[in-house]
Order: structure tokens, then sequence, then C-alpha cells
């Protein structure tokens, strides 16, 4: 998808000192060029004046951090607002460029710039309206107390799945098969296949394995037993949840990243230190 040149960019970062200091090479760098819109956190540092992310009206917004930024901004910024990390975080998947060409990638983005989408997944709670943030990375159904396992079941399209006891489920996009998901031993997925990813997290259950669906399912997750259970989205949202509430899990409205060439496997190689076995003699 291409984009026209931008009139009106925004800034968030984490708000650690290494992240201001990229955020104020960019505002030098740049302020002479573009509209600069700076969010209320970052802007405050700054002694400047700046805007919820919520109410920006941007081309671009750039985030300044680790992948935690870009997914708290993804929850609050609009679904059609393209966006670009500077990665100053520890891993930084969903960051595509390193603070030393931060200034150098931003100058030619002001020239115009392609953005590609990534699926996310919409959660809804059956019977209630509540509005929850689509899932970048992951949804996870999970005990609250360590060392009590849930029993649950997980249907497809209104067919059961499965019915496990285990410390809860993952539910992952392909962009956060190298998240969490990874971890609890999930398949790595392509983020341009269409797919949703369910991994148990700990089942007690030799059959219970890592599933990979239609992205245009819905699945369904209810708890069988009243434990004391959470809901967490990318690590950012959580909310208790009920051995009455059913929860719905479907595809999103994707969320658009600026496209800097395709590196997926480059990245994967780099960022999970992914090396060749030596023997050593």
């Amino acid at each position: 998808m291409s984009n026209k040149r931008p009139k009106r960019i925004g800034i968030t970062c984490k708000g650690r000192s290494e992240d201001l200091a990229v955020v104020l090479q960019l505002v030098a760098a740049l302020e002479d060029q573009i509209s600069i819109v700076l969010d209320e956190t970052t802007a405050a540092k700054l002694q400047r004046e700046g805007t919820r992310i919520a109410d920006m009206d941007v081309d671009l917004l750039v985030c300044v951090g680790g992948d935690g930024t870009i997914l708290r901004a993804l929850h609050a910024v609009k679904s059609t607002t393209p966006v670009l990390g500077i990665n100053t975080g520890a891993i930084g998947f969903l960051a595509e460029v390193q603070p030393e060409a931060s200034v150098t990638t931003l100058t030619s983005l002001l020239q115009g710039f392609e953005v590609g989408p990534r699926e996310r997944l919409a959660v809804h709670i059956a019977g209630k309206a509540e509005t929850m943030p689509y899932a970048m990375n992951e949804v996870v159904a999970i005990t609250s107390r360590p060392g009590k396992l849930l029993h649950f079941a997980i249907l497809i399209d209104n067919e059961e799945l499965e019915r496990l006891r285990a410390d809860g489920v993952i539910f992952a996009t392909p962009t956060g098969s190298t998240a969490y998901a990874m971890s609890a031993g999930g398949p790595i997925v392509d983020p341009g296949v269409n797919a949703a990813i369910i991994v148990p997290i700990a089942p007690f259950k030799l059959s219970a394995r890592p599933t990979v669906v239609d992205i245009e399912s819905k699945i369904s997750f209810q708890l069988l037993e009243e434990k004391a259970a959470e809901l967490v989205i990318d690590g950012q949202y959580y909310r208790a949840i009920r051995k009455e509430e059913r929860i719905t899990i479907t595809r999103g409205e994707p969320a658009f990243f600026v496209k800097l060439g395709d590196k997926h496997l480059l990245k994967l190689r780099h960022k999970l230190r992914v090396e060749d076995e030596r023997v050593v003699g």
C-alpha cells in the first residue's frame, strides 16, 4: 500500500533519557521541514506542548523505545495511522530502525513511504458492550494464582477444540508468534500468513499442542470452573474474568507499519541470535 508524503508526524517515547535524546535529535532535524506533534508525556519532559496519542491527527506515528512502547501506542492511536518504531529497547521485533539511523530514515520518509498491514485480534465478552483494545501480539487467559490450574474449553466456530487444565492459553497473531507464544512452545509464523495461533501454557495433558487456525475463525474461551483468572492483551491491558463470561476472539482491524524492505527472516536471525552450530575441537 502506498502513501502520500506526510504533512504531520507524531512522536512518542518511553521517557527514558536515551529515548528523549533521540526525540530531540528528530525534532531538531525535522521541525523546519514538517509539523511535529509530541505526545503529552514526552512533551512535558521536553517542556513543550503535547497532544494525547488518541487525539493525534498525523500521517505517521514514530515510537521511540521498545516493543512495549509501540504496543501501548497502537492501543491508543487511530487504526489507520501508520507506525514506525525506533528501537532503544532490548529486542525490538516491531521496531525497524536503530537510533543512529533515525534522522536519515525519517528524512527520507518525508518524500513518501509505503505501509503494510499486520493482523490484529479483536476481543469481546459475550453479552457485554465494553471496548477492549485490539491485540497486536496476543490475547492471554491466565491464572491469577500461580500454582492453581485453570479448567477451560476452547471452541473454534462453536465446535469444541479442546478441554484443558493448564496455567492458561495464548491466542497470538503471526506478528506475536515470536513473543510470548514462542516462549510457551508455539510455532514461528510469518506475518504474511492469515492465521491465529493457539498455545496452551503448561497444560496438564500430554496431547495438548499448539494449533494454527484461519484468522477468520471465531475462537472462544470459557472457564469450566470458577477460578481466579485474568485476560491480558499485549501485556498492557488486564481484566479479571469469571466462569460465566465467554471470551470471543475474532479478526480485528489491522495495524499499519511503515515498510522499509522485507527483512523478516533476517530480523528473526538477528533478534533471536540463531547461529550456526560449531563443533569445538
